[in-house]
């Protein structure tokens, strides 16, 4: 009678145990991380599901916003992105700076996007940098997310 009960738990335990790790690791390194630099700020997005795949192209976009929420377009922004391999050093060139292009995803409009191509699995720094076109809009920023990429 224990064997089976001990036996009845294990199967339960292997079962229910890749199900709690796909709940506690659904992307690996960034699952729509969030930064803030002042007054802005952004959650990164890479299609397809926060998974890229080296050499193949993935869609980054960003949901941009002010303090408080309200987004900050694309045609509202001076912005550019700059993809980087980790390490990263002082004086490093980025390994691209895709244009970003207008998009739309969840409901909303003219978000940030660039089609970005990662050459090898690892972690890259992905940085955003922004000034409004009207002075005052909001801060200049600078933000820098980590994305690992699979093989």
């Amino acid at each position: 009678m224990r064997k089976s009960f001990f036996f009845a738990v294990l199967g339960l335990a292997l079962t229910i145990t890749p199900v709690l790790y796909s709940a506690i690791d659904s992307s690996p390194g960034i699952a729509h991380e969030v930064e803030t630099a002042g007054n802005v700020g952004a959650t990164i997005h890479v299609e397809p599901n926060d998974r890229p795949r080296a050499g193949t192209s993935s869609l980054v976009w960003f949901a941009l916003v002010k303090r408080g929420g309200q987004a900050i377009p694309l045609s509202d922004c001076n912005c550019a992105l700059s993809v980087y391999a980790q390490p990263r050093r002082s004086g490093d060139r980025p390994l691209q700076q895709p244009a970003l292009s207008a998009t739309s995803a969840e409901g909303r409009s003219n978000l940030p996007s660039a089609r970005v191509t990662f050459p090898r699995a690892g972690t890259y720094d992905v940085v955003l940098r922004g000034s409004p076109k009207t002075p005052g809009a909001f801060n200049p920023f600078q933000l820098s997310y980590t994305v690992t990429v699979a093989q």
